[in-house]
């Protein structure tokens, strides 16, 4: 009772600050993210249960297809579970383009013993696995529904590198568009999410802190797209290589994540695309020479850098 007391009594002062709350819509929007989410989760282990039957009755496909449930690996997945033996004709019909030049090494791949259990077992399996792709076929086309109206606001997230269709209404569904004025600043909408730094100082020393707990959602979609921009040349990428080279591939993930974040913010805000910064690959170039440079003298030396095309 004293607590809901002071609690009241905060209210009544204008203390209390209110929770982000979207509008029907943007909850109906975020219900289907989440529930497409969780059955994309169930499609990829009811995938890898069927790796592992097929691991378990010595049937090596993995080893020859970078796809196994592609349209070739898919059609002959469903004669091994028809309890069909396969021969060279067979296997080279099932096969599209570039795997029919490796029908013979598909033939010692499915020279394996798959028993009756087996075939029972990935008959369920696949069973689901097709039932919960036409449930995500259905979800998303409730979903681009829902996005009628906002398909300006999707563009433009939709702009930034690493972000595709999906990942960009998830995002979308669960800050909503007024994002740029429900938070003030994009730190706040940073803690909000929990992607932000830790904070954990005790008689003024920095201790190392997790971040703090936030919108999981958000914080999924935002690693997702930071882990697809690791190998990508713009400044996403730049930027995620630069920390992993020091605190780690996980660190590096959040804080790129962070990063991707604040320029969703910024794009909300002044309802822009994403444009790519001008290329800083001579301003890195320099700063590293005179790094470098710096050590040398240091040493006690002296140095006169030419450039490659200038040495005679």
């Amino acid at each position: 009772m004293k607590d809901a007391q002071w609690i009241a009594q905060l209210h009544r002062c204008g203390l209390i600050e209110g929770s982000m709350v979207p509008s029907q819509d943007i909850r109906d929007l975020r219900d289907q993210t989440r529930y497409r989410r969780k059955m994309v989760q169930g499609i990829t282990a009811e995938k890898n249960r069927i790796h592992k039957i097929l691991q378990d009755a010595n049937i090596k496909l993995t080893s020859f297809m970078s796809d196994l449930f592609g349209v070739s690996g898919r059609a002959m997945l469903e004669k091994l579970i028809d309890g069909e033996v396969l021969d060279e004709p067979e296997v080279r019909a099932l096969v599209k383009t570039q795997l029919k030049k490796k029908v013979p090494h598909l033939l010692d791949a499915l020279n394996g013993k798959v028993t009756l259990h087996h075939r029972k077992m990935m008959n369920k399996h696949w069973r689901h696995l097709t039932f919960m792709e036409a449930e995500v076929k259905q979800i998303e086309a409730d979903i681009d529904e829902y996005l009628q109206a906002y398909k300006e606001e999707i563009g433009w997230l939709d702009s930034i590198p690493g972000i595709d269709l999906h990942t960009a209404a998830a995002i979308f569904a669960e800050i909503g568009p007024e994002a740029s004025t429900t938070f003030p600043t994009d730190a706040q909408l940073a803690s909000w999410v929990g992607i932000c730094p830790g904070n954990n100082e005790s008689a003024g020393k920095k201790k190392n802190s997790k971040c703090p707990q936030g919108n999981k959602h958000v914080k999924a979609a935002l690693c997702q797209a930071s882990w697809a921009n690791g190998k990508s040349k713009n400044r996403i990428g730049h930027f995620f290589r630069k920390i992993r080279k020091r605190r780690g591939e996980k660190k590096a993930s959040v804080a790129a994540a962070h990063m991707i974040l604040r320029i969703v913010y910024a794009l909300l805000r002044d309802k822009t695309n994403y444009k790519e910064e001008e290329d800083k690959t001579d301003k890195l170039k320099d700063k590293s020479l005179n790094y470098f440079m710096k050590q040398i003298q240091d040493l006690g030396f002296n140095i006169q850098v030419t450039p490659q095309n200038e040495v005679v």
